[in-house]
């Protein structure tokens, strides 16, 4: 009978300490959930926006998502997180929110502009030709295919800019590894890196620079036809570079010309090119 009366006791004392707790969180009850509708949590978010309150119209946004899942209004929401992130800065998740989008609404009419977002978000965040060009990387592919798959977006102009400035931006990191190369006599290193240039990036800026230093390279190494092909192409395409004027002097110290190769890679790249 004891034993019985002790296990009545706990069980008393614990449906005790339940009711108290259960009083004390009376004083706090959650919420119930409301549901709110779509249109009005979308023109709050909209309001807020117009205010320059962008956390809050953020939130707004992301309320009809939750709320209101695969509606239109969840549409039109989800490409306004989009933006507001991207204004606010926060990149990743503007990128994580564009990208769904596609996903979800791939033909949609705002879909170059969720690619456009996506591409911005990256480009901002590209860093210093000293540092990893991953993010550079991203913001190129991004940027390509923006102006692959909406030629005709009035984002198209502007993003081919900014693949320009990508592209730029990755052929001067390889110059700058390649000249390291090349002033401590790792030619094969620094030729590498030309070639990448060379290869990839003939558009850039850095393309006359990327010939002459591979004629610098190959004549070190005592490849002459092919640093007289490197000076013969960069003369043929750039006649009044000064780097064509460095290479020609460099080659004339020994009494050399430029002369192509047709067979030479560098040939066969500047020709590929034109087609």
């Amino acid at each position: 009978m004891r034993q019985s009366f002790v296990r009545v006791a706990a069980v008393l004392v614990l449906l005790g300490g339940a009711a108290a707790l259960v009083g004390c969180s009376s004083k706090d009850p959650l919420e119930p959930f409301v549901e709110i509708p779509a249109e009005q949590s979308y023109n709050a978010g909209i309001a807020y926006l117009q205010q320059g309150d962008y956390k809050k119209a953020t939130e707004k946004f992301e309320e009809v998502d939750q709320q209101h899942p695969y509606s239109e209004w969840a549409r039109k929401s989800l490409i306004m997180t989009t933006y507001t992130n991207y204004t606010r800065g926060n990149f990743t998740e503007a990128i994580t929110q564009g990208k769904r989008y596609l996903t979800l609404y791939p033909g949609s009419e705002d879909a170059a502009y969720a690619q456009w977002m996506i591409a911005q978000s990256y480009f901002n965040q590209m860093p210093d030709i000293t540092r990893d060009q991953k993010m550079t990387q991203q913001a190129m592919q991004a940027m390509q295919e923006l102006v692959e798959r909406y030629p005709d977006s009035p984002y198209a102009a502007e993003g081919r800019k900014r693949l320009d400035i990508a592209k730029d931006q990755l052929a001067g990191k390889e110059m700058e590894v390649g000249r390291y190369y090349l002033t401590r006599n790792q030619y094969i290193g620094a030729i590498n890196r030309f070639k990448v240039v060379v290869q990839e990036y003939q558009t850039t800026r850095h393309i006359e620079e990327a010939l002459e230093r591979l004629t610098e390279a190959y004549y070190a190494m005592g490849i002459v036809d092919e640093a007289q092909t490197a000076a013969a192409v960069l003369g043929h395409n750039y006649p009044d570079s000064r780097w064509y004027k460095d290479a020609y002097k460099l080659l004339n110290t020994n009494g050399l010309e430029p002369r192509e190769n047709s067979q030479s890679w560098i040939s066969k790249a500047f020709k590929a090119a034109l087609l």
